[in-house]
């Protein structure tokens, strides 16, 4: 065999947008991109602010001598800075930049943490429906996943978080906004989760981890704000990408923040900068960590999200689709009229609309859209939707 039987079963359970996104690639060969409606790909459709480009070309012009040698493995201290200053006015905490890793993106971020946190067989609590990579960066440093459903809202349940937790939990990884559902977790129910992680902590002699994945932090709308974390739990780890915030998927460039307040402070960072090395990423991309030093705060302009989300959702629920319209991201995530979510996608794809089945985050009877697209492949895709619709019904 040429590959590990793990990499063979895993390729397998990973396959699902993949497979999507090359069916797109076949079907628009076949009948035109124009005829074909892909929304399998989360990849960010709205263009960076103006001022990254005019900052790319400002940095990659600078001709001072050593510019592009190493750097400490968390990053410019600059940015590392600016980047505390401007969590500090989020979370109401006092970071500096000796709390923040710059990193790979989150899925850079995510890896250092768990890498950090992680002995052989420790649990990392995830609910579902989940992001499937969080499955594998788990398995990376010998940690064990365990799912918790959600309620069906895709709120927090907090009693299965409870009755989840053993003396092998170390990590509550959640994400909100989230991948594939939309959902913001309400400042109620973060607060309850840190009281809940505190009194088991205790209970259990056992520093628990809560962990929040947080890329979508600035793609929120109707006046909807993603509550802290820090200020909710002590033992709090923050993993962010500029991917969706100002469009930089392919620069690979985010970072992680500490809580100041997290339990064995200085043992805990230094771990994250020894793993962000050791891992192999070394350090984050030094132009991109450059650039967004001087971006604090910038964002896409996010209400162009929000219209491709209203005219999804008034498409959708005039067909008949029911779901709950997400609060921020770019997913949305409806109920299948059918049980088996993959046959429905399948019929779908058969007029020419590319989505995810919900199997494929944890979730079957539901699928997912990403309506990171034009607006006119989302006009053009609800006949498709409806006809699917009235077929099942």
């Amino acid at each position: 065999m040429a590959i590990s039987r793990k990499i063979e079963g895993f390729i397998s359970q990973s396959s699902w947008i993949r497979k999507m996104f090359e069916d797109g690639v076949r079907l628009k060969k076949e009948f035109g991109a124009e005829n074909v409606f892909d929304f399998s790909l989360g990849n960010p459709n709205v263009e960076p602010p103006p001022q990254f480009a005019e900052l790319l070309v400002e940095i990659a012009a600078d001709r001072t001598p050593g510019t592009h040698g190493y750097m400490p493995n968390a990053g410019y201290v600059s940015t590392r800075a600016a980047v505390a200053d401007y969590l500090s006015g989020i979370h109401k905490k006092d970071l500096t930049s000796d709390h923040v890793v710059m990193t790979c993106g989150a899925g850079g971020a995510l890896n250092v943490v768990l890498k950090t946190l992680c002995d052989p067989g420790d649990e990392v609590i995830v609910p579902t429906p989940f992001f499937v990579e969080y499955r594998f960066y788990i398995d990376n440093h010998n940690g064990i996943i365990k799912l918790v459903n959600t309620r069906e809202d895709f709120s927090l349940d907090l009693e299965a978080v409870d009755d989840a937790i053993t003396e092998k939990t170390k990590v509550v990884l959640i994400n909100s906004p989230n991948n594939p559902t939309g959902k913001i977790y309400d400042e109620t129910t973060v607060r309850a989760l840190g009281d809940l992680l505190r009194r088991k902590s205790a209970a259990l002699n056992r520093q628990i981890y809560l962990v929040s994945d947080e890329p979508y932090r600035d793609i929120v709308y109707d006046g909807i704000e993603v509550p802290s974390i820090m200020t909710a739990y002590d033992n709090t780890i923050i993993a962010m990408s500029y991917s969706k915030s100002i469009s930089l998927p392919g620069e690979r460039i985010g970072y992680l923040a500490v809580n100041p307040a997290a339990a064995d402070l200085s043992k805990l960072m230094g771990g994250l900068v020894l793993c962000n090395r050791i891992i192999g990423f070394v350090n984050a991309p030094a132009l991109m960590q450059r650039i967004v030093e001087k971006m604090p705060g910038t964002t896409v302009d996010v209400e162009e999200y929000k219209r491709k989300r209203d005219i999804l959702c008034d498409g959708l629920a005039a067909a008949g689709y029911r779901f709950e319209k997400p609060g921020g991201a770019f997913y949305l995530f409806p109920r299948t009229p059918i049980e088996d979510d993959v046959e429905f996608v399948k019929a779908l794809q058969k007029r020419n609309i590319l989505t995810v089945p919900g199997s494929g985050f944890g979730k079957a009877g539901y699928f997912r859209i990403a309506y990171c697209v034009d607006d006119r492949t989302i006009i053009n895709a609800m006949k498709g939707f409806g006809d699917v619709m009235k077929e099942f019904s």
